[in-house]
């Protein structure tokens, strides 16, 4: 028999450098993302055009790996607040029994932060609540890029634009 709240569902390692400016954090990876082993991998999902957008680089037609190296040679990274929990299916609501990541260790790790974005709802809710009195970084609130949030994703894009200040002003090629 299966389990009615779902099997536990463990996150990703963070997706940073030193360099890393901007940090992005999600809530925990959907199952389309979990069976690619790639953040937001659901077609869908509209993080990568999103970023894509305020970096001002085609990244959603990259291969994953790609898409990776250019974010963290523009100053992004990637996480989630979220580092394992019970959940049946990818929504948000569905979420039990969360653990956190180790969010306070990682931004401390990073000498170059200046702005951690939760990607949505939930993963502002918890990441604010570890991160509130951290130094150095700006906390920013972003609409989900999740299909789920179903607002247009020009109207995403333009609450999306306020992340290009916190990245360096020449791109590394």
């Amino acid at each position: 028999m299966t389990d009615p709240i779902g099997d536990r569902r463990q996150g990703f390692a963070p997706v940073v450098d030193m360099e890393t400016r901007l940090l992005i954090l999600g809530s925990l990876p959907g199952d389309a993302s979990l069976k690619a082993a790639q953040y937001y991998a659901h077609p869908r999902n509209g993080f990568w055009p999103l970023i894509g957008g305020v970096l001002g680089e085609d990244l959603a037609t990259r291969p994953y790996e790609q898409r990776l190296d250019r974010l963290k040679a523009r100053g992004v990274g990637l996480w989630d607040v979220i580092a394992s929990a019970e959940r049946s299916g990818s929504l948000d609501a569905a979420i039990r029994s969360p653990e956190a990541a180790d969010l306070r260790g990682l931004v401390e790790s990073l000498p170059n932060l200046r702005g951690v974005a939760f990607n949505g709802k939930l993963a502002s809710k918890l990441g604010r609540r570890i991160l509130a009195d951290v130094k150095g970084a700006a906390l920013i609130d972003l609409p989900s890029s999740s299909p789920a949030h179903a607002i247009s994703l020009s109207a995403k894009a333009d609450s999306w634009a306020i992340l290009g200040k916190f990245l360096p002003d020449k791109p590394a090629a």
